[in-house]
């Protein structure tokens, strides 16, 4: 119980520290340039970045189970081209989002299964699984597919007002869902359990019974699922496709769960993590619109300086565990052999 509770907290000290670092970077936003203190701002960050909670939110659950998975941005692309074809063939609405549902969903089991039934490493595989799907996305088409769905521009320009003038989209709500939901699986069903526990000890797990092989390609399933529905909230977004979409928006997902406090190693971290840590981002990148002069590619910067002071605040966390835990085993009683003579 006590490793338990020690677990916990230090769960609770990464998440605290990212809210600090988001409260800190709102504020300076708001106290440096006018106009950044509204409602309609603090909205444009979920409307502008709801894919993105989406797939950081699958990718949390990869990196949890000791994994990674560097697909995800290609499977976004390959969804938002597979849609905008579909629409410029004349299907309907449904129809493209359950063919996207499917394919993302099939292409994160494939890889799951391979990393499972092979024993391959999934960076090996997923990275394959990059180069694959940005390839079929170019095979679709080269140039950009423009979508003029009429229900599809409805819920992309669709405004749902929250208070006054200020509105989200159809996207934010589902983006929101998706956490939701996430957060569900995490905390309360069995596979969310094993997730977090494969990704501790895997090896402990086995002895324990755990379903390794089942959770190892399940987590690859949904991970290729929320890509989907990224590939399709993003698509809303653009109301395009286009092969070139997201080139190393992978990393920013994993950006996102590193601010956002899920250790890369496995086993702990908060699944609201990836929407904080998104946030973030997201604050950095809005102060670099404000200021006007600056280049994009502060936001690239900032984001790397931020996951140094991350990674290192990560590791100093798990080696203060570690050295708290080390007394405790020292302590514990000793059995000597001893023979018995009948």
């Amino acid at each position: 119980m006590k490793q338990i509770s020690m677990k916990i907290s230090h769960n609770n000290i990464i998440v605290l520290a990212t809210l600090l670092l988001l409260f800190i970077l709102y504020g300076s936003g708001a106290a440096l340039y006018t106009g950044f203190f509204s409602m309609q701002v603090f909205l444009n960050l979920f409307i502008d970045n709801a894919y993105l909670i989406i797939v950081a939110t699958g990718m949390a659950f990869v990196i949890i189970k000791g994994g990674i998975d560097l697909s995800v941005a290609s499977v976004v692309a390959l969804i938002s081209m597979v849609s905008a074809e579909l629409f410029r063939q004349g299907a309907n609405a449904i129809v493209v989002t359950i063919v996207a549902l499917v394919i993302g969903t099939l292409f994160g089991a494939g890889q799951g299964y391979l990393i499972q039934r092979f024993q391959l490493h999934p960076w090996i595989v997923t990275l394959a699984g990059m180069f694959l799907a940005r390839g079929i996305s170019f095979l679709i088409s080269t140039e950009s597919i423009v979508i003029n769905n009429p229900s599809y521009v409805w819920l992309s320009q669709h405004k749902i007002h929250v208070w006054g003038d200020s509105f989200i989209t159809i996207s934010v709500l589902i983006a929101a869902a998706v956490v939701v939901a996430a957060l569900f699986i995490g905390r309360y069903s069995s596979f969310g359990r094993a997730v977090y526990a494969i990704g501790g000890s895997e090896k402990s797990s086995v002895l324990m019974g755990l379903p390794v092989a089942k959770t190892t390609i399940l987590v690859y399933t949904l991970s290729g699922l929320f890509s989907a529905i990224g590939g399709i909230v993003f698509t809303l977004y653009m109301l395009s496709g286009y092969s070139l979409h997201l080139m190393g928006m992978e990393m920013d997902a994993i950006a996102a769960c590193v601010i956002g406090g899920i250790l890369l190693t496995g086993g702990f971290g908060y699944l609201i993590g990836p929407t904080l840590g998104v946030l973030c981002t997201g604050i950095i990148q809005t102060i670099i619109m404000f200021q006007g002069t600056l280049s994009s590619w502060w936001t690239k910067i900032t984001i790397g300086f931020l996951l140094f002071l991350f990674m290192a605040f990560q590791r100093i966390i798990v080696m203060r565990k570690e050295k708290s835990a080390l007394p405790a085993s020292k302590n514990k009683p000793k059995f000597e052999n001893k023979v018995v003579n009948l």
